[in-house]
């Protein structure tokens, strides 16, 4: 049987079928490929995922690269969207979350009294490489972002190495 479907899961919004000869992902991709391996079906759907949203989105690494972002995220530049100072800070706050859950972290725009709320998950794409952090702006739509003023209920120095 050809076509016979050996395992099926969902991933961020899609579905990944195991297949003989590898992985499809649905929604399809618009040429119907065959990925030969499961982390290639998730990267796939991770990169999705991001594209979908309005608000800047992108995969942040453990080594604090930001691997993929969307549209909005490059309007922004990779260097606005997660400034290099905060990266490995907003990592660390993916590894101990499981499936599903998510994490919060402020990013100051002017003198600290206003900021980008960042949402982080943790999700494994490839066992290789361990956890990345799927980091989307959080936005409330009806509270533009910049007039935002949040009191900060924790300071949080990123060049000191949190245990």
């Amino acid at each position: 049987m050809a076509n016979s479907i050996n395992a099926l899961f969902g991933f961020l919004g899609g579905t990944i079928l195991a297949v003989e000869g590898g992985y499809k992902v649905l929604p399809q991709n618009r040429f119907g490929q065959v990925f030969e391996r499961l982390a290639d079906a998730k990267w796939f759907l991770a990169s999705n995922w991001c594209e979908q949203l309005s608000t800047p989105a992108g995969i942040l690494t453990n080594v604090g690269e930001i691997s993929y972002y969307n549209e909005p995220a490059m309007q922004l530049g990779a260097d606005v969207f997660i400034p290099p100072v905060y990266r490995s800070a907003i990592f660390k706050l993916c590894l101990p979350l499981k499936p599903l859950e998510t994490a919060f972290y402020g990013i100051p725009i002017t003198d600290g009294i206003f900021c980008r709320s960042m949402e982080i998950q943790g999700i494994e794409i490839d066992p290789r490489f361990g956890k990345v952090a799927l980091v989307k702006e959080y936005s409330l739509p009806e509270i533009p972002y910049m007039s935002m003023k949040l009191k900060p209920i924790a300071v949080v120095d990123p060049l000191y190495s949190y245990p």
